[in-house]
């Protein structure tokens, strides 16, 4: 058997409330809640478990999703529609701008718990092309 990611567990303010704003961005499915947890699976077979922790314990993460362009195209739709700021990089200091990082597009955008989300078109050193600045 080969090594594969199964899930994480994602703290939040509230986990309802992250992972229906994750999955709606995403276009997924918000999963039965478990105990603690509310999960949000990806197609690759990985779910994120929201837990709802106190906010003053919460650790900024960063999860970045490989998606199609039509996939991208859909979330992006979503983000400027629902008005949710997004950013070129992950330092947040291009707003209102995507990235073309490895020939795809890519952009940041963050949850309600303050976790950076990133959604990208290409992997990070796909081609063995440089990221591109815009």
């Amino acid at each position: 058997m080969s090594v594969e990611l199964n899930h994480t567990i994602i703290h939040a303010r509230d986990n309802r409330e992250s992972a229906e704003f994750l999955a709606h961005i995403l276009g997924l499915e918000v999963g039965t809640e478990w105990g603690p947890f509310v999960p949000v699976a990806t197609s690759n077979g990985v779910t994120l478990d929201f837990a709802t922790i106190p906010a003053e314990s919460i650790v900024m993460q960063h999860y970045a999703f490989l998606v199609s362009d039509e996939e991208f195209d859909a979330a992006f739709a979503r983000i400027k529609r629902d008005e949710i700021a997004y950013y070129a990089d992950p330092h947040l200091k291009k707003p209102g701008e995507i990235n073309h990082h490895y020939g795809g597009r890519g952009l940041y955008f963050m949850d309600p718990a303050g976790h950076g989300m990133e959604i990208i078109t290409q992997p990070y050193g796909s081609d063995e092309q440089q990221p591109t600045a815009s």
